[in-house]
């Protein structure tokens, strides 16, 4: 077990199951949109693969170029990055952009995550949802939730995730996969490739 830990870290397992499916395969350039201390690209930089990534908080990309060994993370705000367009094969956001604080701050986050992801290239999206518990949350105001677990989130859901994935003209590769923990909150796996051409 230690070994499995020391290889892959504390990975989310429904990116764990990417890899396994080689959607994620050796020569592919990774960008981690909201990288925090690094924890889902543990395996990745052990692997050689070529890995970027952005985050807000200085202290966690302080943290990531140390496990790194790289300064290819930088401080910046998802809506506002400085990497070029079609930049990575794959791009993942893994429990980020619920925390956009209202829809106009959630699309500006969700368009500077996808602009930055390559045509043809594999968004792996983890983010809370109201999906399996609508009856146990609360608006607070617009898509903002009061969760049974106390936090605050901008929770999606089904119709609003299935519409994102045609108006960014993407295809869905798995189907919408939630978790819901406990009656507490509810994590919603969104998988998606971006066309080579948008469609109209």
């Amino acid at each position: 077990m230690a070994d499995l830990e020391e290889q892959f870290g504390p990975i989310d397992i429904y990116l764990f199951d990417q890899l396994l499916r080689g959607r994620i395969a050796p020569g592919m350039r990774i960008f981690d949109a909201g990288c925090g201390s690094g924890r889902n690209l543990i395996y990745l930089l052990r692997e050689g693969y070529e890995v970027y990534g952005v985050d807000a908080d200085p202290r966690a990309v302080a943290a990531t170029r140390r496990l790194a060994g790289l300064d290819n993370f930088r401080v910046e705000a998802l809506e506002a990055m400085s990497f070029p367009d079609g930049f990575a094969d794959v791009v993942i956001s893994s429990a980020v952009l619920h925390f956009a604080r209202d829809e106009e701050h959630f699309g500006a986050m969700l368009a500077g995550t996808w602009r930055v992801l390559k045509p043809g290239g594999l968004l792996f999206c983890r983010l809370a949802s109201t999906i399996g518990i609508e009856g146990q949350v609360q608006r607070v105001a617009g898509r903002r939730f009061l969760l049974p677990d106390g936090s605050e989130r901008y929770l999606v859901d089904e119709a609003i995730l299935m519409r994102l994935t045609g108006e960014l003209g993407g295809e869905l590769l798995d189907p919408l996969k939630t978790t819901v923990v406990q009656n507490q909150r509810s994590m919603t796996t969104w998988v998606v490739r971006k066309n080579r051409i948008v469609a109209r």
